[in-house]
């Protein structure tokens, strides 16, 4: 039986449309079946620009949005009108969505078809949606996930949000103040910091003993004496044994400590949207309810693929845009192409930013012998563009091989997004780190940071090699000498 498309794509998420328009430019005949795309990232963003604007005192008004002073807020008294702050949110969204809305795809020479469906093996694989059999020569799987809500007694009955719904909770006359926060993800760090710039009350609950397990702790204890610092109360290795609602308020239960709030957001790990799509009968099989996929991302049914947040991990868009071009290249033509996330940088869009690329040092002293490991550190408040900006919290961090070679980077400050991408292609371009400490920088710029970090490389190289410092004393000595 013939093929009615070269690849038929589940979506409900961006990387599903993402796909489908890549797929569309090498010519495929695709079709993209979703329900409804969240665009949640995008809204936490725009409320945290909000957030950060109104920490600073930065007039609102250009962004349509009115401030009035805060009487309950008791270290950021300005408070917000959330009718205009989800009005400026919502417009971002939309800008952002048209993009690659359906009309777009359509234009584009995607099959669109609403609806949810399943996966048919009779008689021969296919999938079902709105009473349609879709027959593709592959299948990507780009559903993305939802919040794992864990089993902690009384939560499901007192009630709680999650980061998919959270910004609703202030359209109510008296958005919640005091907040607490089951932790775990990049955007829960990203909201508490958020809501606690915005007036409210914020507790964090972290399993792990530190803010994020993927991070150096060096770096995890820096960004959490900021988050300290602004007001976020933090718990790390903390576990929540229950939830009750007594006389309105909500109190959990954190270790030994009880503590009352009005709303609690859970934002721990998530889940692949995947039940509803009879996976079993298509031979793709799960392990602990996540998909099992190899490098080129195929499913243990070699003629379906998966990419984004469906997958696992953190949802970042740039990695599962990363996933979807190698996903969509392999179901095309022929599965020749491997992931590698060894150069593909990610953010946490903290202030200041948290960005990471390659191993950290615990990775690479796992990997290599430690007396091969360099780390080269360098501190933002010793760069002049910090200083003039008064944006002293921050440190980069390389991590190096003793030949020059470099293994991977965090960089913790301002600008931090976009220095992290130029150190992404010095690694992937196999640039060796005496090349970033010749670069020579617009003076004052944070560039500078990787120019000074980069410089420790040979510093330490020279301080460890005792024998070419006798060397050069030497040489000098007899130079100074000589000329007389």
């Amino acid at each position: 039986m013939s093929n009615d498309y070269d690849i038929v794509i589940i979506g409900g998420s961006l990387a599903g449309r993402y796909a489908a328009l890549f797929a569309t430019k090498l010519k495929a005949k695709v079709a993209l079946v979703e329900s409804r795309v969240d665009h949640g990232l995008i809204y936490h963003q725009a409320i945290g620009k909000i957030a950060n604007l109104a920490q600073s005192g930065d007039d609102l008004a250009g962004f349509g949005i009115h401030v009035t002073n805060a009487a309950n807020a008791k270290k950021y008294p300005i408070s917000v009108n959330w009718t205009d702050a989800m009005l400026y949110a919502h417009g971002v969204v939309s800008n952002i969505q048209e993009q690659t809305s359906p009309a777009v795809l359509a234009a584009a020479g995607v099959d669109v078809i609403f609806g949810s469906g399943q996966f048919s093996t009779s008689p021969d694989l296919a999938f079902a949606v709105n009473q349609r059999l879709l027959r593709g020569r592959t299948y990507l799987l780009a559903s993305g996930s939802r919040p794992a809500i864990p089993e902690i007694e009384g939560l499901q009955a007192t009630g709680y949000l999650t980061l998919a719904n959270i910004w609703q909770a202030f359209k109510a006359p008296i958005p919640p103040q005091d907040w607490v926060i089951l932790g775990g993800v990049p955007q829960s760090i990203e909201v508490a910091q958020t809501l606690v710039k915005l007036g409210c009350s914020v507790n964090l609950v972290v399993k792990y003993p530190y803010l994020l397990s993927s991070v150096d702790p060096e770096i995890s204890q820096l960004l959490q004496a900021q988050l300290e610092a602004e007001g976020v109360r933090i718990f790390t290795e903390k576990g929540v044994t229950q939830v009750r609602r007594i006389d309105g308020k909500k109190w959990i239960q954190v270790g030994d400590k009880a503590i009352e709030v009005d709303e609690i957001l859970v934002a721990t790990e998530q889940q692949p949207n995947i039940e509803s799509l009879n996976l079993a009968d298509a031979g793709v099989k799960l392990h602990q309810q996540r998909l099992l996929i190899n490098e080129k991302l195929q499913t243990t049914n070699h003629r379906i693929y998966a990419c984004g947040d469906v997958i696992g991990g953190y949802d970042f868009a740039n990695i599962s845009q990363y996933e979807a071009r190698i996903a969509i290249k392999n179901a095309l033509f022929l599965p020749r192409l491997k992931v590698n996330y060894c150069n593909i940088p990610w953010a946490i869009f903290s202030q200041p930013t948290l960005t990471r690329v390659g191993l950290t040092q615990a990775q690479a002293q796992r990997r290599f012998e430690r007396k091969e490991i360099l780390v080269l550190r360098h501190y933002y408040k010793l760069v002049t563009a910090a200083q003039i900006e008064n944006q002293i919290t921050g440190v980069c961090k390389l991590i190096v091989l003793r030949n020059g070679e470099i293994l991977g980077a965090t960089i913790l400050g301002t600008s931090a997004r976009e220095l992290i991408n130029l150190i992404a292609l010095a690694m992937a371009q196999k640039i060796r780190v005496k090349h970033l400490a010749d670069l020579s920088p617009i003076y004052p710029s944070f560039a500078e940071i990787l120019e000074q970090t980069a410089t420790e490389w040979s510093n330490q190289k020279l301080h460890s090699n005792i024998a070419w410092q006798e060397w050069l004393e030497g040489f000098f000595y007899f130079r100074r000498n000589w000329n007389l």
